[in-house]
Order: C-alpha cells, then sequence, then structure tokens
C-alpha cells in the first residue's frame, strides 16, 4: 500500500504547542478567563485622530526616540547597522534619541558608532551624528525582562522630555507570542502580556499617558491580536504582516523629526514606510515587504467589529465553516513553511474577512463591519509582488485543531476569536463519514498523461458528496528508494471543481526538482511553490538547517528557510533570503549566515513503516556564501521512479490520496 500526502499530518517537532483536542467545555473554560478583547484603546471610529496635546507627561515640542534592540542574537549584525543608521542622524534640539542593544559574544564584533565592539548590554544617548554617550553599562542582562524594557522607557522619558514620545523594539518576531528571544538569557522571550507590563509600568513611571509611536522592527507583528493588546498605550503603530528582511527599518528616516519639531506620529510613520520600501528595492528584498502604520485610536471600533464577526461565526459555524476552510486556504497568509508545525498560521484579516463575507451570507454584514472598520484603523501600508493587497494586520487562524497553540488563549485580545476557532474545529470534527473526501476509485490511483511539454497531469474524479466542504487540492511528488521508503520534494496547489456527474481534481508537475549549488556540490531540496495573481511570479519556501563555522560539530543546528523569488517570463530568481526560525519562541528573523558555514536542504522522507521525519537530503552540506549560491530546476533524470499524490482535504482536515508510480521518461 502507498503512503499517503504528508500535508497536515503531524510532522515532528520541537514544539510542545498542540491543542490538546476538542474539549468544548474546556477551552470555554480557559477562553472565561481571558479579558475582553476591546482594547479601550481611543476614539474608535471618531473621524479625528487623538490630540497629542491632550496627552500627559509632554514637556516642549520635539521628539524623543527610544530604540530597544534586543541583540543578544543571530539578529547582532543587522541591528548593529541599524544603530549606526540611527547615529547617522544623531540628536540635536528637535530630536533626542536613546539606545539600548544588547549584544551576544557569538555573532561578530561589528562596531558600533564611537562605541566599538563589546559584549553586554549598553544604554546610550546618541549625540551629534557618529557620536554617543555612554549612559549606563548593563554588562549581562535578560533584555527579555519586562522590567528591564520598563525602566528603560521611565529613565529614558525622564531623561529627555519632549512634546513627542516614540518606542521601537527590534528583534525577532512571532505575532501574538511575542518578541526575542534573548539567547545569553535561556532564550527568554518578552511575550505580548509581558510587552503591554513593560511599556504600561515605564509610561505609568514618567508620568505620560501613552506614546505617540509604538514600532516593532521585527517579523509579523502587525497582527490584529497584538494590536488591540497595544492600543492602549500608544497613537500610531508601526509593524510588519510579513517576515521582515534583516535590513529592517531605513533609521534616516528620523530625518523628518531632527529637521522639524512639530512633525506629526502620521508624518513620521508615513516617513518609515516610504524609506523601508526604498530600502527594501535597494537591497532586492522588495517582493515580500509588508509594513503598515495603524491608528490605535481606531482600535476600539474594530476590536468590536472582529468580536462581532467572531460571535456571528460560531452562532453560524455549523454552516458557514465549509467557507472559512476554502477562505483560509486561499487567503494571503504571513510567516508560512512547509513545515506546517512552524507555519505561523497568520491570514490576512480584511482579505480572510471579505472573503468569507462573500460566501457565507449568513455573516455579510459582520465581515463587511470588520473590513470597514480595518480600512478606518489602518493609515498606510507598502508591499510588494508576493504580498499584493495585503491589509494591514493578520489574525490567527490554524486550519485544523492539531496545529493551534493553547497559550492562543492566555492572550488577552484572543477571547472571542478563540471562541470562533473552537466552534470551528467542532465543526470540522463532525463532518460525516460520507461528506469527507472521497475518490471514487482508489485501486486504480489517479488518472495519469504525459504532456508535450514534458510535465505530468494527474486526474481524479470524488464523491460529490463532499464537494462543499472541500478546501484544496494538493499535488506532491517523491523519490522512491531502495528501502521502500519515499522522499518528499514538493508540493503545489492543484485543482479540483464540479465537472456534472461527477467532480474531477487535476494536478500538474513539470518533472523537475530545485537544486541548490555552492560551485563545489549540489543537492537536492523540497519546494512549496506559490503564485502571484497575475502567474508572472512564482515563490518558493525551501526548509533548511543551518550549521555555524563555529559549531564544528553540529551540536546547535538552526532550522532556516530559503525564500525565493522567481520571474517567471526570465526563469531568473530575483530574490533570494534566508530566515531562521527559532523553536524556542516561535520567531522568525533574517539569518546572517557565516561563509564558511553549512547548509544542508531538509527534505521530507516518509519510511516504509509510515513515519515522517524532516532530514537532510545529503550528506554533503553546502557553503553558506549566500552570494555564491545558485538555484535551478533541474530535470530529474530518465529512469527515474517517483511517487506522484493528487489529495484533496476538507476544513475538517481529512483527506484522500491518489498514489500512482510513475518512470520519467
Amino acid at each position: 500500500m502507498l503512503p499517503s500526502s504528508p500535508r497536515r499530518s503531524g510532522l515532528p517537532t520541537a514544539l510542545p504547542v498542540l491543542f490538546t483536542g476538542l474539549l468544548t467545555a474546556a477551552l470555554l473554560a480557559l477562553t472565561t478567563a481571558c479579558t475582553s478583547g476591546g482594547s479601550g484603546g481611543g476614539s474608535g471610529g471618531d473621524d479625528e485622530p487623538a490630540d497629542p496635546a491632550a496627552h500627559t507627561g509632554r514637556e516642549g515640542d520635539g521628539w524623543t526616540v527610544l530604540h530597544y534592540s534586543m541583540a543578544d542574537t543571530n539578529l547582532e549584525p543587522f541591528m548593529v547597522a541599524d544603530v549606526n543608521e540611527l547615529g547617522a542622524v544623531g540628536s540635536n534640539e528637535n530630536l533626542q534619541v536613546r539606545e539600548l542593544i544588547d549584544r551576544s559574544a557569538e555573532y561578530g564584533e561589528d562596531e558600533l558608532l564611537d562605541q566599538g565592539s563589546w559584549v553586554g548590554a549598553r544604554v546610550l544617548d546618541l549625540g551629534a551624528p557618529g557620536t554617543t554617550e555612554l549612559v549606563e553599562d548593563l554588562g549581562q542582562v535578560d533584555s527579555a525582562d519586562p522590567e528591564v524594557l520598563a525602566t528603560f522607557i521611565a529613565d529614558g522619558i525622564e531623561a529627555h522630555r519632549a512634546g513627542h514620545y516614540a518606542l521601537v523594539i527590534s528583534d525577532h518576531g512571532a505575532s501574538w507570542p511575542g518578541i526575542g528571544p534573548d539567547e545569553g538569557s535561556d532564550y527568554d522571550v518578552l511575550d505580548l502580556a509581558e510587552i503591554t507590563d513593560a511599556i504600561s509600568t515605564g509610561l505609568e513611571r514618567a508620568g505620560v499617558d501613552k506614546l505617540d509611536l509604538l514600532g516593532f522592527d521585527a517579523c509579523l507583528m502587525a497582527n490584529f491580536e497584538v494590536a488591540s493588546a497595544v492600543a492602549p498605550l500608544a497613537d500610531r503603530l508601526v509593524a510588519s504582516q510579513e517576515l521582515e528582511p534583516g535590513h529592517g527599518w531605513d533609521y534616516g528616516s528620523l530625518r523628518l523629526l531632527a529637521g522639524d519639531p512639530a512633525a506629526t506620529a502620521d508624518e513620521l510613520g508615513e516617513e518609515i514606510l516610504a524609506g523601508f520600501a526604498d530600502q527594501a528595492a535597494e537591497q532586492g528584498t522588495q517582493d515580500q515587504i509588508t509594513l503598515a502604520l495603524i491608528d490605535l485610536t481606531r482600535m476600539a471600533a474594530l476590536d468590536e467589529a472582529v468580536a462581532g464577526f467572531a460571535s456571528a461565526l460560531t452562532e453560524q459555524s455549523t454552516d458557514v465553516a465549509p467557507v472559512v476552510g476554502q477562505s483560509e486556504a486561499t487567503t494571503l497568509a504571513f510567516g508560512k513553511s512547509p513545515d506546517e508545525t512552524q507555519d505561523k498560521h497568520l491570514s490576512d484579516l480584511g482579505l480572510l474577512a471579505g472573503a468569507i463575507g462573500e460566501d457565507a451570507p449568513e455573516v455579510a454584514d459582520q465581515a463587511d463591519a470588520v473590513v470597514a472598520a480595518l480600512d478606518d484603523a489602518v493609515v498606510d501600508t507598502v508591499d510588494g509582488v508576493g504580498t499584493a493587497g495585503a491589509t494591514g494586520l493578520s489574525i490567527y487562524l490554524p486550519p485544523v485543531p492539531e496545529l493551534a497553540d493553547p497559550a492562543y488563549l492566555d492572550v488577552s485580545s484572543s477571547a472571542d476569536w478563540a471562541d470562533f476557532l473552537d466552534a470551528y474545529y467542532s465543526a470540522g470534527a463532525a463532518i460525516p463519514a460520507g461528506e469527507q473526501p472521497e475518490f471514487t476509485d482508489p485501486a486504480n490511483g489517479p488518472g495519469v498523461s504525459f504532456d508535450d511539454d514534458g510535465s505530468i497531469t494527474l486526474t481524479g474524479t470524488f464523491d460529490p458528496a463532499a464537494l462543499d466542504n472541500i478546501t484544496e487540492a494538493t499535488i506532491s511528488y517523491a523519490l522512491v528508494n531502495d528501502d521502500d521508503s519515499i522522499t518528499y520534494l514538493g508540493e503545489e496547489i492543484a485543482e479540483f471543481a464540479d465537472t456534472g456527474a461527477a467532480p474531477e481534481a487535476e494536478g500538474n508537475y513539470d518533472l523537475t526538482v530545485l537544486q541548490l549549488s555552492d560551485g563545489e556540490d549540489s543537492a537536492y531540496a523540497y519546494v512549496e511553490l506559490d503564485l502571484s495573481a497575475d502567474l508572472s511570479t512564482a515563490f518558493f519556501d525551501v526548509p533548511l538547517t543551518y550549521y555555524a563555522s563555529t559549531d564544528p560539530r553540529g551540536k546547535d543546528p538552526r532550522d532556516a528557510q530559503l525564500s525565493l523569488v522567481l520571474d517567471i517570463e526570465s526563469g531568473t530568481f530575483s530574490s533570494e533570503t534566508i530566515y531562521t526560525y527559532d523553536e524556542r519562541s516561535g520567531g522568525y528573523g533574517e539569518l546572517a549566515p557565516d561563509p564558511e558555514g553549512i547548509l544542508v536542504p531538509d527534505v521530507l522522507t516518509v519510511t516504509a513503516d509510515g513515519e515522517q521525519v524532516w532530514e537532510p537530503t545529503t550528506d554533503v552540506g553546502l557553503y553558506a556564501d549566500i552570494a555564491n549560491l545558485t538555484y535551478e530546476f533541474v530535470p530529474l533524470d530518465s529512469g527515474t521512479t517517483i511517487q506522484a499524490d493528487l489529495t484533496l482535504y476538507d476544513f475538517g482536515g481529512n483527506s484522500s490520496t491518489l498514489s500512482s508510480l510513475v518512470e520519467v521518461p
């Protein structure tokens, strides 16, 4: 019997973050311990933003910017570059910049302004361009300790009273799970509750009611749950829905404040967005970026709309669950990974609500209210080809309960949405067996045809009783090994449709495999393919393991992911970025690999007894010299035997697979 397709099958992982089941009563009991999702943060839908003159703790005009770099991590080289950008602007009579940066002994000795290189945390006041004053040498410190952040905020404001205040926190980001880690402090993380408590405490000590602008120069933090939780703390939020490239923001944007003490938070936010987009274009990372400027004074209205939408979805869960599943499968998502246990399961809130409202009239009014409130709250966004149409905030939506993190129930802004997730998963568990995906003739496998362009097409008919519940179809392909195991090399979206008497699924595979090479050695890689809306650009996520040259025995391997962008017409890769995934925090950030380090592509192997493991594709690693790595889709050798799978999924996680052994001509 041939193994089935691997998708959503509960792959092995180091993250013990799975829902324990569909125990509705237990989940509801936990949920009631959470506070309401309402932010209480401002004017809701008022036409005018909050008046900064009404805030407390202001003195004079101009700005104080507090920049908090949790650089005791592999992102340290990028953060040092950011502080050097800040230092090129410096402070003057209009702008005062205070910096806390916590450095590591593990990630280089880059020079930071006139401070040189060191290990541990320092608090600095930036002076004239290129100069600093050492405020305090903190030594070894846990930058993920909320007290450290609170003290930094309070002391920075006390020392530099101004008319406006901004705080920017920089490190790996994970959306609602928080930001971090501090690797030198047992990989401690600032979770969302600690972030809000630290900012609130620091502001209270300084006698300031709220910030003018709060920024997260980190991955994935433009998230509804995050924005709702921080809304009482600032007028504006700047953050990214998607993974951020390592260069992060262009801090030359602060020249606006140095030259104009009357600049508003909106003007600063717009300048940050523009600088980020320009720098991404210069660095070749513009295709998959996002950055949003959010009016947090309007979050109360969005909280109310999301609560109403979640309530309507919960009440109508049996009827609307198929639409929710289909919308989740097709909506723009962020922090994706071929290994779904490392996927962040973040759907674009506006696009998701719009798609559900379009196909589920029972909740259309509530969906429209979410879209309208979100549009009011989002001042501006930037995006790229791969993130086109991103609406500014994501929301958490794991497709099946086995992939959901129970810690979500502890998030103060999650209560209403958590109720909906519980109802949605219960509806999926209740799908009758006769309405689950079922190909009509599985014993014979799929229909297989070789096309003139050298590709193969798989087709299969399925029971129409399942049609309304199906969310997606895929085609996946694997090498067949001598020990009867199979090694999957990729997965692509297939199509399914009601063609009349018997609905049909169809998938196409071009019989090529992605090959990575460092000029000396090469290795096959696993790819998950996505396409832009106009089909002109392809995006590939490739799982890797990274071994630093300082770790010759491989004791500290790092999970990583290569994101590639391919221009289909020219056949050239326009960008490549390697992100590292931290299994302790669940956060992502760009990897700055040591060129003498080693990268090994990971592939999914299913053993003869059905065990599924991600493992190296080869015993030979590739040098992590990114500039010299090449990527090429090469044809499989003639005579190679592959297994090709055509799989259907429904919103309950049920699936049906047709498999065929195919010999490459």
